[in-house]
């Protein structure tokens, strides 16, 4: 009787490195975010430099949130994070379709222009921007935490790629129809790049989210913190309270990550379906 092969179930040396270093790198970003964590499940008393509390306690989230005033912070955070990432969608789109469609004069040069503003820091821009706030009297207001980042080069580069992958016929037999071209691109190209928009959502509402740099420049007033002002100023009133401490960063983290977790589906097709295309 002839012998039976056996399937050979090893990994390939390629593939097994591959997958040991994607495991490291795992590790490595998770193991920071489990020390957080667990320290702020720690009795106020008893963090000593200790990673694993012996007993654990949830009050340190309640007395972070009620000292920290988060709930004002957390509607300001919401509230710019939304409305910011609503004008980024809206110019992006309007933008990155002219671009991708549209036949004039100047569009590779206008493209040149938009790339190179992402290579440019929004620090090195404060001071023009606040004086122009200031000479609209929009200082201490909610426009200075929505104006200066209502448009961005990356929304209009994004999407202008991902418009490039849909068919030009599908556009063709709209405008067969009667649509115009402000019908075809809501009608047509944004349904059709709902990754795309999906994944300008998670960067822009988390750029937001996180975003210290806006709040601490253009406001003062104290009904206009934001989350990441609010925790700034937690820890410097609780700078040897660790596990107060942690428990307010889970608090200020816990938005984005559920943010993140709802839409990485579609972030991961909109990233893999936007490549460099002319």
């Amino acid at each position: 009787m002839p012998k039976t092969s056996q399937k050979n179930h090893k990994l390939p040396l390629g593939t097994l490195l591959i997958v040991v270093l994607l495991l490291t790198g795992a590790v490595m970003v998770l193991l920071p975010l489990v020390i957080v964590f667990l320290t702020s499940l720690a009795p106020a008393t008893a963090t000593g430099g200790t990673v694993l509390p012996k007993t654990i306690t949830w009050e340190n989230y309640q007395e972070a949130w009620q000292r920290g005033k988060f709930l004002l912070a957390f509607a300001n955070s919401t509230l710019v994070a939304l409305l910011v990432t609503g004008c980024q969608i809206i110019t992006s789109a309007l933008a990155g379709y002219a671009l991708a469609r549209l036949k004039f004069r100047g569009r590779q040069a206008l493209l040149l222009i938009v790339l190179a503003t992402l290579v440019i820091p929004f620090q090195i821009l404060v001071v023009p921007i606040f004086l122009v706030l200031k000479w609209g009297n929009l200082v201490n207001t909610y426009g200075a935490l929505i104006l200066p980042t209502a448009a961005n080069g990356f929304g209009i580069f994004l999407l202008r790629q991902y418009f490039l992958t849909v068919p030009v016929e599908l556009e063709e037999a709209a405008a067969l129809d009667g649509a115009n071209r402000l019908q075809i691109l809501s009608r047509v190209m944004l349904p059709l790049s709902r990754p795309a928009l999906v994944t300008l959502f998670l960067f822009t509402f988390i750029a937001e989210w996180n975003d210290l740099f806006k709040p601490l420049v253009f406001t003062t007033k104290p009904e206009l913190r934001t989350v990441q002002l609010a925790l700034a100023e937690f820890q410097e009133q609780f700078t040897n309270n660790w596990s107060l401490l942690m428990a307010a960063v889970v608090i200020a983290t816990v938005p984005v990550v559920v943010v993140f977790l709802i839409g990485q589906r579609q972030f991961v097709q909109g990233i893999a379906a936007t490549g460099i295309k002319n």
